[in-house]
């Protein structure tokens, strides 16, 4: 953080790590990147991409830090299962990309109408069936039912996990089996020893107890 000065056009980060095992900030560090950029003129873009619509128990994955980025990155989720991202940022920001180079923020696939009518849908049906109010409660049951002597550690955030063991090779034995069994999971690209749980918001308690039990199996 020492290193941004009035000379840093901006600084880019996840608000929550995400293929590096889930990895939260605490807030006060967040709110203190924030005061910095903005005391030194700095742009800050957050990358919610995986932690954005509700994956962390509110709509963005930033309210849970009392921030607001200058610029929010999207996608995955957008476009309610169809291809689709967002690049989000006030009037006065979006107009200096119309010049110097003209259409300088421009993409041949940007604004699809299919792909946005999805993901209107898909907004829709979050905001209006309150799912992200049940993410919490949600979080809980995993944690309360994945508990096991080989487990090293469990970094959640939301219904966002990273379950961790003591190799790569481990973990990969009891994903192959949980897969075999029916529960689809993987590692995360920068965290190979830590198992995936990141289920669609709608998952049910039945489904979540069910999956942990075969999870369980897997491990022991």
């Amino acid at each position: 953080m020492n290193e941004i000065s009035e000379k840093t056009a901006c600084v880019i980060a996840e608000t929550i790590q995400a293929e590096a095992g889930i990895i939260v900030p605490s807030k006060e560090w967040l709110q203190a990147l924030r005061k910095k950029c903005t005391e030194s003129g700095t742009l800050l873009i957050l990358d919610e991409i995986q932690a954005g619509f509700g994956r962390t128990g509110k709509l963005w994955g930033f309210e849970n830090f009392e921030i607001v980025p200058d610029v929010l990155i999207l996608g995955k989720a957008l476009g309610g299962g169809m291809p689709l991202g967002a690049f989000i940022a006030d009037k006065k920001m979006m107009d200096a990309f119309t010049e110097n180079p003209v259409l300088g923020h421009i993409t041949t696939f940007g604004g699809h109408p299919v792909c946005c009518a999805a993901g209107m849908a898909a907004m829709k049906v979050l905001l209006e069936e309150k799912i992200v109010n049940g993410i919490k409660a949600k979080e809980e049951l995993f944690r309360s039912l994945l508990v096991h002597p080989k487990i090293k550690a469990i970094r959640s955030f939301g219904l966002w996990m990273a379950v961790e063991f003591d190799s790569f090779e481990t973990n990969k034995k009891i994903i192959d089996t949980c897969i075999e069994d029916g529960v689809m999971t993987d590692w995360f690209l920068f965290a190979p020893s830590c198992l995936r749980i990141s289920p669609p918001l709608i998952v049910s308690e039945n489904h979540i107890t069910e999956a942990c039990n075969k999870i369980q199996n897997a491990i022991s």
